[in-house]
């Protein structure tokens, strides 16, 4: 596993998670990305998941989602398809 900071926000811009509700601008957040995970292998994306709800743009409130074992789960799956 290898988790990857993006300080500048070119990936997230990249990826389209960048957090464009009015919510977080409004307190002066900005530039912040969605909650999101992604499983890649050798650069090909194989599985995205997004913590947003209409209300709860930012996944704070719903981030199962996008937590270790929810991405676990969906690697095991994708696996398992394979096979």
């Amino acid at each position: 596993i290898q988790f990857m900071g993006d300080p500048e926000g070119a990936l997230t811009r990249t990826l389209d998670m960048e957090l464009n509700h009015p919510g977080p601008h409004s307190v002066g957040i900005i530039g912040r990305c969605k909650r999101f995970a992604v499983y890649a292998v050798n650069g090909e994306v194989k599985y995205v998941a997004v913590s947003e709800r209409e209300d709860d743009p930012a996944g704070d409130d719903y981030p199962e989602d996008t937590l270790a074992e929810a991405l676990l789960d969906a690697i095991l799956k994708l696996k398992n398809d394979e096979l």
